[in-house]
């Protein structure tokens, strides 16, 4: 088991855009899924007849 990883040196970094367009993918599939499940949670409290108003 030789197959150690290393952390990459500066020189083979990504391009920073790229960094952070992942970074900015990530908290937009988060924000989606959060708001997926408070959608999903109102859907059912709503048939349970639990309604705000």
């Amino acid at each position: 088991m030789s197959d150690k990883q290393t952390l990459p040196t500066p020189e083979q970094k990504k391009p920073l855009w790229q960094r952070l367009g992942w970074l900015v993918l990530i908290w937009c599939g988060s924000v989606a899924a959060l708001g997926i499940a408070a959608w999903l949670m109102r859907l059912f409290m709503a048939a349970a007849g639990m309604k705000s108003h």
